[in-house]
């Protein structure tokens, strides 16, 4: 049983399980590699001077995983409620959860799949994202949302922190308290 299955890999999802999997909830990221970011070239991402996509999208899962967050490349195919949360299962396996975070980027199928209400979608060419309130949280208790799915913008940065914010209030309602992590430099 994780406490929480993130569908999509790219700085919405990675961000997200870094955060969880840093706060030491079992995560499991999940990725089919058809990011967006894959065909970005970055120049506006605060602390990076300019980065290939592909290059942002690798280093965010291998920090996600430096903190125990298991990556698999495989398609998320459905997700069903139980009496104990979730079953997501991939093209080739079934992961059992707590949480799920859709991170799915401009699409939006799965999320309409499984009953997420859906809301017209504010960035070019994005028609539909999933109607969260300000925490992530879609209308299916334990069902969130973050990054381009969730309705904001494309940009990494914000996409990123986007998948940051819905980690930390996951992580808050599991451990029945608000979550901070921040690391101090060592001296």
């Amino acid at each position: 049983m994780f406490d929480v299955v993130i569908i999509g890999a790219g700085p919405a999802g990675a961000s997200a399980a870094l955060f969880t999997a840093k706060a030491g909830k079992k995560t499991v990221l999940i990725d089919h590699d058809k990011s967006m970011t894959k065909r970005a070239w970055v120049e506006n991402h605060y602390g990076v001077m300019e980065i290939t996509g592909p290059e942002l999208v690798e280093i965010g899962q291998k920090q996600a995983q430096k903190f125990g967050a298991e990556l698999v490349n495989e398609e998320v195919v459905d997700v069903t409620k139980t009496e104990t949360g979730f079953q997501v299962q991939s093209s080739s396996q079934t992961f059992e959860t707590k949480h799920v975070v859709l991170a799915t980027g401009a699409v939006a199928g799965l999320a309409e799949k499984i009953g997420v209400n859906l809301k017209d979608g504010t960035e070019p060419r994005i028609k539909a994202v999933a109607d969260v309130d300000s925490t992530g949280r879609t209308n299916i208790d334990g069902v969130w949302a973050a990054g381009t799915v969730a309705g904001v913008s494309v940009h990494t940065i914000i996409t990123a922190g986007d998948g940051a914010k819905v980690a930390i209030n996951i992580v808050s309602e599991l451990n029945g308290e608000r979550y901070v992590d921040h690391d101090v430099l060592k001296s």
